[in-house]
């Protein structure tokens, strides 16, 4: 009887260490899928956080770039247009210095002949008096004349001015519209 009653705890000692070693190996595995179903899920979530974090930063890279492109296309045809400005001007400036070029050298031949002309009356004439009267009307009409055409060069060189500066202050008057005004984000 001793024998029997040393079995029975043994055999329930075996059974209860066999049922706790496979609770062990149950709760182990249950522990091990549970630790693989949340490692996958952590790492989807991830995957995923990973990939439109990627795809927001590739849209703004997009935005940023097309901007970037639109302002610089802008600014090579507005800079286009202010050298088409400059070009115009000086097409203008030109222009009207070989015409106050052409009247300043009519003028000075003019003048020229007039003093030929003059020097060649003072050489016939026959007494002094003649020759104070003629160098005087020389004088009255040369100084007439330099006034005339100093009043005709000065008013076409206003003009010219006024007209040279046009296309120069239509390009200043557009990059201030322009760029003096506060842009609001886009």
């Amino acid at each position: 009887m001793t024998t029997a009653n040393t079995t029975a705890p043994t055999a329930t000692v075996a059974r209860a260490k066999k049922v706790v070693t496979d609770a062990a190996v149950d709760t182990a595995a249950a522990t091990k899928q549970t630790a693989e179903t949340t490692v996958a899920a952590a790492q989807d979530t991830v995957t995923k956080n990973y990939e439109q974090a990627v795809a927001l930063t590739k849209e703004q890279v997009e935005k940023a770039s097309k901007k970037a492109f639109e302002a610089y296309e802008e600014l090579t045809a507005f800079n286009k247009e202010t050298v088409d400005a400059l070009v115009q001007s000086s097409t203008v400036l030109a222009k009207g210095l070989e015409s106050l070029s052409k009247s300043f050298v009519a003028y000075a031949q003019s003048s020229l002949e007039s003093s030929v002309s003059a020097t060649k009356a003072l050489l016939a004439v026959k007494t002094l008096r003649e020759a104070v009267d003629l160098q005087s009307e020389f004088a009255k009409t040369s100084f007439d004349t330099l006034v005339s055409e100093a009043t005709k060069t000065s008013e076409m060189s206003v003009k010219l001015a006024n007209e040279a500066i046009e296309p120069i202050s239509a390009r200043v008057n557009a990059v201030v519209t322009k760029f003096g005004k506060p842009r609001l984000a886009a």
